[in-house]
């Protein structure tokens, strides 16, 4: 029996049902978006403007995401009251992803302004589930941007984790460890030149990975020193 949903729910599900697109669907697979076969094929435009609407509603945030449709989810990670998400719920939805676009929303509109983020990241970082490792370091990502009064040392710490995964070569994951390096590196002069140093690091490695991640790191951190 599946669990009753609020009228409200009921209603946005509908709206979603008349915007459906198969061509649009289409297109997100091509892109790489998993939908498991519940996607409406919505476009971010109509999301992001319902994501206004319905701003910091965390109970029709939790239903919507428990109802499974792809972008119910991406609709959840974007009216989350980030004062009402608990720990584990935060766990909960991260054993549930399935695919980047959702991880990545999910990091930069929830996760990142949550106050144990950084203690999640070192806890998801050593999954082997591709998307709970990515979530850690598209994470990574959301707080170089959104963390202005961390100090340096957190940024440091999360060097060691992107060296100890560098090696995950699987397109999700190490797509977000280099994009984590990247964000370190830019985030300020002080952090700029160990980002470097590791990324140079991981480009002289024996590793196909490793190598693609470190060069690429390099290639954009290189470009900021004046």
């Amino acid at each position: 029996m599946s669990t009753p949903i609020s009228t409200e729910s009921q209603k946005i599900i509908v709206h979603f049902e008349t915007l459906r697109d198969t061509k649009n669907v289409a297109g997100m697979e091509r892109y790489g978006i998993i939908t498991q076969g519940k996607a409406f094929g919505i476009p971010a435009s109509e999301l992001n403007k319902l994501g206004k609407i319905y701003k910091n509603n965390q109970p029709l945030a939790e239903e919507l995401w428990n109802t499974g449709y792809h972008e119910a989810r991406r609709l959840a990670t974007l009216i989350s009251d980030t004062k009402q998400f608990s720990s584990e719920l935060m766990d909960r939805w991260v054993s549930e992803m399935y695919s980047w676009d959702i991880c990545d929303s999910a990091c930069f509109h929830t996760f990142r302004y949550l106050p144990f983020a950084n203690e999640k990241i070192f806890q998801y970082a050593p999954s082997e589930s591709e998307f709970v490792r990515r979530t850690a370091f598209s994470l990574i990502a959301g707080l170089c941007i959104s963390a202005k009064k961390a100090p340096d040392e957190q940024f440091l710490n999360y060097l060691p984790l992107i060296e100890q995964y560098s090696h995950d070569s699987r397109n999700f994951v190490r797509k977000a460890v280099n994009w984590a390096l990247r964000q370190i590196g830019k985030k300020n002069e002080n952090l700029l030149q160990p980002a470097l140093e590791l990324a140079e690091k991981l480009a002289a490695s024996s590793d196909k990975t490793t190598v693609w991640i470190g060069k690429d790191a390099a290639r954009e951190l290189k470009q900021l020193f004046k």
